[in-house]
């Protein structure tokens, strides 16, 4: 079984132990940054929502989704309108890397969080190229490559997933 926590400032310990880890770091390389982003989350001055992924009771990874609205510049330069949200996963434990988790909670996400909301269109994420278990991840879940965009200096796959998808 597969739940999403809101995120809580007894996490942050766990959070910042899994941006650590060479698994992540590799394709998440901002953790510091990212940090402080949850921290501005949870004192209610970022309006990014994050989630700890909890699979069979243990807390795994985290996800965290944004209306492209709240974010303008990045929609923009990866050639968004603003009435979808973005989404960015990441999974901590290396036991739980490979066994389809990935794509289970996007659908979920976007099933029971992000379409709930009838004005969000798509649910939109980058990813790196070279990440092709992450961007596996999204097709499985049913989000389609758009385009290639350039994000810090990497290439990078848009995946878009529409609303009423149906897999």
């Amino acid at each position: 079984m597969i739940a999403l926590e809101l995120l809580r400032r007894e996490h942050v310990p766990l959070v910042a132990e899994w941006l650590g880890r060479e698994h992540v770091r590799r394709w998440w390389r901002d953790g510091d940054q990212s940090l402080r982003h949850v921290e501005d989350a949870l004192a209610g001055r970022d309006r990014t929502r994050y989630f700890v992924i909890v699979a069979d009771g243990r807390p795994v990874g985290m996800l965290q989704t944004y209306l492209l609205r709240d974010e303008p510049e990045w929609a923009e330069s990866v050639g968004e309108g603003q009435d979808g949200a973005g989404v960015d996963l990441l999974i901590g434990e290396p036991e739980a890397i490979g066994r389809g988790l990935g794509a289970q909670v996007l659908e979920q996400l976007a099933r029971e969080i992000v379409f709930a909301d009838p004005q969000t269109t798509a649910l939109v994420a980058t990813v790196e190229e070279g990440n092709r278990r992450s961007w596996r991840a999204f097709e499985k879940a049913g989000f389609r490559h758009v385009r290639d965009v350039e994000e810090d200096g990497l290439p990078h796959r848009l995946m878009r997933l529409e609303r009423g998808y149906a897999p």
